[in-house]
């Protein structure tokens, strides 16, 4: 194909939103001494006709279609009109699909848009991510009321690891730490009790594990902190407010985080009882 002019279009067809196909050509135009190309985007083709009039436009235009269309149907038809209007193609998807399926004997799945799907879904566990950071340890009580799941307790409960255990199953996850000198923050009584979880956890391996982290930071394991009167006078505290709240409950003793996490998924689903 000679250009006439200093201008070259390319039609990007795709069965999801294109993104692909269009940084494929945008990487590799970027090799040449050229910049004035124009791709034209034309996603979530599903019907003949759309290919047609794209066919159609390309060959009018001299310009070049790149293209990745899963359904085989498809595939086909866009290359015997392309041929039939001799516009240069280029099948994106195709041979690495084909390559693969040759390589680990399976055949593909066949489904327009699967790459925008997990685009989303990487974006919502970012997203997550982000939000567990922001409202960890009852930093902004104004995430509770934005929180797939709100989670109390007293210190060394596993709080902070449920969440961010959790915001990579893309739950948004706030937590709030329960001090008897603290008052929760007033959010924590507007969401829905079914929405917040409350963490217990047995007095003597609390003590255990206050003590463990008081050595990690160089401290005496006689603080207040770890003492047993400081602590049931703790665990008597959250256990009101666990009642005033009226959520459910898990007792994380001598459970992992991903033990607690899964019992906690498993709610979301609504297959655990009280």
């Amino acid at each position: 194909m000679i250009l006439l002019s200093n201008h070259a279009v390319v039609y990007v067809i795709s069965d999801s939103v294109g993104e692909t196909a269009e940084f494929v050509v945008r990487a590799a135009v970027s090799q040449f001494e050229y910049t004035h190309l124009e791709i034209r985007r034309v996603p979530y083709v599903m019907d003949r006709e759309t290919i047609l009039e794209t066919v159609q436009a390309a060959k009018e235009e001299k310009a070049l279609i790149a293209f990745t269309l899963v359904l085989p149907e498809m595939q086909h038809f866009l290359t015997e009109e392309a041929i039939k209007a001799e516009v240069p193609y280029v099948d994106i998807m195709g041979p690495m699909m084909d390559g693969l399926s040759k390589l680990i004997q399976s055949e593909p799945k066949r489904k327009p848009g699967l790459i925008h799907k997990l685009d989303e879904e990487y974006f919502r566990k970012v997203e997550a991510i982000e939000f567990a950071v922001k409202y960890d340890d009852g930093r902004d009580p104004r995430g509770l009321l934005r929180a797939d799941v709100v989670l109390i307790g007293v210190s060394r409960t596993s709080k902070t690891p449920l969440s961010m255990y959790l915001a990579h199953k893309r739950l948004k996850v706030a937590n709030v730490p329960l001090v008897p000198e603290v008052e929760p923050p007033d959010e924590l009584y507007l969401i829905p009790s079914e929405r917040c979880i409350g963490l217990i956890i047995d007095p003597s391996q609390l003590n255990n594990i206050r003590k463990e982290r008081l050595k990690a930071l160089g401290l005496t394991s006689g603080a207040n902190y770890a003492s047993e009167t400081r602590i049931l006078e703790e665990l008597d505290y959250a256990e009101r407010i666990i009642r005033r709240v009226g959520c459910p409950r898990i007792d994380v003793t001598n459970k992992a985080v991903e033990e607690t996490a899964n019992i906690i998924l498993d709610m979301k689903k609504g297959g655990y009882t009280r």
